[in-house]
């Protein structure tokens, strides 16, 4: 798997570039290039040095974390992965149920929100972490979600996922996460109805996101609302700095890096 994205998706020396060596761009109509991460780390219960060693090889712009620390001190312990990350966190975690929102210092919060979603007795309480954020000339919605196990309530979920994305009003957004579902899946299937998967947009890196010692099936994903162009995404491989024993150690999934080319905001 090459490190940089297919030359024909990109200007020459811009975005493919960009994504090998980790570096974000602003094209000259204000448009910007971004890295985005999705990423389950199991409530950073698995070799912590490793996650963070994942994480900078993947130079993120903004990173869609699920199964954030929620309980006792766990805004230390996000503090602790921010902190070895050089990212800040932005929303979520605890507040959320799980999904949390960190970003580099390029992104410029212009408002945040949490979401607890409706609970189906005996199941886990889920939430969307959900911000508004101006990154270059670009403005763009953002939402992290960990969808249900359960299957008429993840596609319950699904549907509130967009309803989430259109109530940011925002002329871009992207969602990611960890959705228990398949491409094949009802709550796949009515996400990828309404928003671009940016992994069939533009394949790039592996597939399988699950697990990392046996990647046979792809449930997280990156979504993109129309005018955001997929650059490349897909699980990562021969970054500079990115250990295939850092990936298997660091949590049970495989993240999810995408190049995204946001059009400047009006």
């Amino acid at each position: 798997m090459p490190a940089e994205l297919p030359a024909s998706r990109t200007e020459p020396g811009s975005a493919s570039e960009d994504f090998a060596s980790g570096g974000g761009g602003v094209g000259r109509s204000g448009s910007a290039v971004l890295r985005v991460l999705s990423y389950n780390v199991r409530s950073l219960r698995d070799d912590r040095a490793a996650l963070a060693r994942v994480i900078r090889a993947c130079a993120p712009d903004v990173v869609f974390v699920q199964e954030a620390p929620r309980f006792f001190r766990w805004r230390k312990s996000v503090a602790k992965l921010c902190r070895a990350t050089d990212l800040v966190h932005v929303t979520g975690g605890a507040t959320a149920a799980g999904p949390m929102i960190l970003s580099s210092l390029r992104a410029h919060v212009e408002r945040t929100e949490d979401v607890l979603l409706p609970r189906t007795p005996g199941l886990h309480q889920r939430g969307f972490a959900t911000a508004v954020v101006r990154i270059g000339g670009a403005r763009v919605g953002l939402l992290s979600c960990h969808l249900s196990l359960q299957a008429d309530e993840r596609y319950d979920q699904a549907g509130l996922l967009l309803e989430r994305l259109r109530a940011l009003d925002t002329p871009y957004a992207v969602a990611a996460g960890d959705l228990n579902d398949r491409p094949d899946g009802r709550a796949f299937r009515r996400l990828a109805g309404s928003l671009t998967d940016a992994w069939t947009a533009a394949p790039w890196g592996g597939e399988y996101t699950s697990t990392p010692h046996d990647p046979h099936q792809r449930i997280d994903a990156v979504f993109t609302t129309d005018g955001v162009e997929v650059l490349g995404c897909g699980v990562p491989r021969d970054l500079p700095g990115l250990a295939h024993g850092d990936l298997l150690a660091a949590t049970d999934h495989l993240p999810v890096l995408a190049a995204l080319r946001v059009p400047a905001a009006a």
